[in-house]
């Protein structure tokens, strides 16, 4: 029988636990995996807000995922085999998704942890994952990807993130691809708490001034992918294609691919374990 993918949301804020699990829905509803299984820390911080929170939810986060025995929920049927009841929950599921936009520690900790044991289980991050797809969708020269976040530390975390993923060490290399980063200056938290058209005025702010940087000097770029960087932005998918439509008209508004690194992830991990990569 073959196991469910452990969604991980490194905070210990419910909602946005939530907020993924419906971002997911209509994936889940043609998915050929079990049911997923959504964790929400059970202690640590409610929003990550810099790199130090990375590391202190790595540290809260971990120990439960590799010592806490796997229950179902009682309000959903089990979706494991009979033979998983003693195993923990990192070991008890088919893949993990860890759904916090950013460098995450606990993407390599947990690799690692698999790795000393000889397990194949694949770890992806949601930043790592919206990487991979906006790429994919880069076909002309002039094309660009770009990421819309929170606070404005995370610009300087991501754009080192990005760097080092697409392996440009050299803070000096150029990454003609990647159009940067623009933030909203909004917590995690703030995005469901703060009234919602200040939410909107601020994200649309984001995106038009990343349409901006993709043109460059030369006008000569187009932003073509816009990475949702935070999984509290979940579900603002229409509010960041108005701006782009305002910003571009609604031909060109609507030829921009918004990539919610949550949806991007999972469709990742479940196209890897049916091709058993």
């Amino acid at each position: 029988m073959d196991r469910p993918i452990l969604v991980v949301n490194p905070n210990t804020t419910v909602g946005m636990t939530q907020g993924v699990e419906q971002a997911l829905t209509k994936i889940l509803e043609t998915s050929k995996l079990p049911y997923p299984t959504f964790f929400t820390a059970p202690s640590g911080i409610p929003s990550i807000n810099d790199d130090e929170g990375c590391h202190a939810s790595a540290d809260a986060v971990l120990p439960h995922l590799l010592q806490t025995p796997y229950s179902p929920p009682k309000s959903v049927s089990p979706s494991l085999p009979p033979d998983s009841a003693h195993l923990s929950l990192a070991d008890a599921h088919s893949a993990v998704l860890i759904a916090c936009y950013s460098v995450h520690p606990l993407v390599s900790r947990l690799a690692a942890q698999y790795s000393q044991h000889n397990a194949t289980t694949p770890v992806l991050g949601i930043f790592e994952a919206s990487i991979l797809a906006s790429l994919a969708l880069l076909h002309a020269p002039q094309d660009r990807f770009g990421i819309i976040t929170t606070g404005a530390v995370w610009d300087g975390i991501l754009t080192r993130g990005v760097r080092d993923f697409l392996g440009a060490r050299d803070e000096q290399a150029k990454l003609d691809r990647f159009a940067g980063v623009e933030t909203t200056g909004l917590t995690a938290v703030e995005l469901h708490d703060m009234p919602a058209d200040e939410v909107s005025r601020r994200l649309k702010e984001a995106v038009k001034r990343l349409i901006a940087r993709a043109r460059g000097a030369n006008g000569s770029g187009a932003l073509r992918a816009v990475c949702l960087g935070c999984a509290g932005m979940a579900g603002m998918e229409q509010t960041v294609r108005a701006a782009c439509v305002e910003e571009l008209g609604d031909v060109d508004g609507r030829k921009v691919h918004i990539v919610d690194g949550v949806k991007a992830g999972y469709v990742l991990l479940e196209g890897m374990l049916r091709t058993q990569l």
